[in-house]
């Protein structure tokens, strides 16, 4: 059913992973198999294996925007305490409707906006 695949950061919350995984999509938690992580590591495997990452670390903005990481996409989510108890249903409707538009961009979910955009092209 879901060919999209997932690496959720150690920052990402658990409730995501299960939604994700609850409905059939390849997810791989990164807190499930390794502790304090390398951001650029995390990000060179995601794109080596195809997967959309996922977390809660602004780091990774820095590493597409600025450092121009290769990246498969990036979920970046940004959902403040009182609401967190939507985040997994939340994160699993953007996936659903956006699953066309996620390859290759920088999505930030946040309650009630989500924006999908993409990172300029690398000059030489």
């Amino acid at each position: 059913m879901a060919d999209l695949k997932f690496l959720a950061d150690e920052s990402c919350d658990f409730a995501i992973v299960r939604a994700l995984r609850g409905a059939g999509y390849d997810v791989i938690a990164v807190g499930e198999f390794m502790r304090r992580s390398d951001d650029q590591d995390l990000i060179e495997r995601a794109y080596r294996e195809q997967r959309i990452f996922l977390t809660e670390d602004k780091d990774f903005g820095w590493l597409v925007y600025v450092s121009h990481a290769d990246s498969a996409g990036v979920i970046f989510v940004r959902y403040p305490g009182n609401v967190r108890s939507k985040l997994g249903q939340a994160a699993l409707r953007i996936v659903q409707e956006q699953k066309n538009n996620l390859v290759g961009a920088f999505v930030v979910l946040q309650p009630g906006r989500v924006r999908v955009g993409r990172k300029p092209e690398k000059r030489l």
